[in-house]
């Protein structure tokens, strides 16, 4: 499955289908030094757009956290930062992160593993699961899910404005999943 495809459960109505995509780590690579510009930056136009400014560094991080397709630490940041450019301290890269992270821009997840880990700030909310023998986060959308979070928060005199659902698990062995073309 590729990083960006959707997977459905197969189960409900199609409007009730459990969209998933897994972000699995990017390949390291590319050119070595600092990045230029590039279409694809998505963060480094948001960056422009907020009127931050844009040292060679910075546009290099951002250009990594663009290309990510998983949800990566400070640490594993740096280290595909460093891959292009040996020059770019630990340092600067929190900095840029936390500066990210204070403009909107990407947002911070703490799994169990203890780190916090960043991804691009969305407008479209997702849930996520997290692969506890891998460390690998599937982001999901659910209507139901979202449904039924709703009428809870009703049905308890509360108005919903905001929630966080991250599911952990640990993969079913295939010989004990069940047939989804079954009916």
């Amino acid at each position: 499955m590729s990083a960006r495809e959707t997977k459905y459960s197969g189960h409900g109505a199609p409007d009730d289908r459990i969209g998933a995509t897994r972000r699995t780590p990017a390949k390291a690579g590319g050119s070595r030094g600092l990045a230029a510009p590039s279409r694809t930056n998505r963060i480094e136009a948001q960056c422009r757009a907020k009127g931050m400014r844009l040292t060679g560094q910075r546009r290099l991080i951002a250009q990594v956290l663009s290309e990510a397709e998983d949800h990566p630490d400070v640490f594993e940041l740096h280290r595909r930062v460093v891959s292009r450019c040996p020059h770019v301290a630990l340092a600067t890269v929190y900095r840029t992160v936390k500066r990210l992270e204070a403009e909107g821009i990407l947002e911070r997840r703490e799994f169990r593993d203890g780190h916090a880990r960043y991804e691009r700030a969305s407008k479209e909310h997702h849930d996520h699961l997290i692969d506890l023998e891998t460390g690998t986060v599937v982001e999901f959308r659910s209507a139901e899910i979202e449904r039924l979070q709703e009428e809870i928060a009703r049905q308890l005199g509360f108005r919903l404005v905001s929630h966080r659902l991250e599911l952990y698990a640990v993969p079913v062995p295939a010989r004990l999943r069940p047939d989804q073309n079954r009916s």
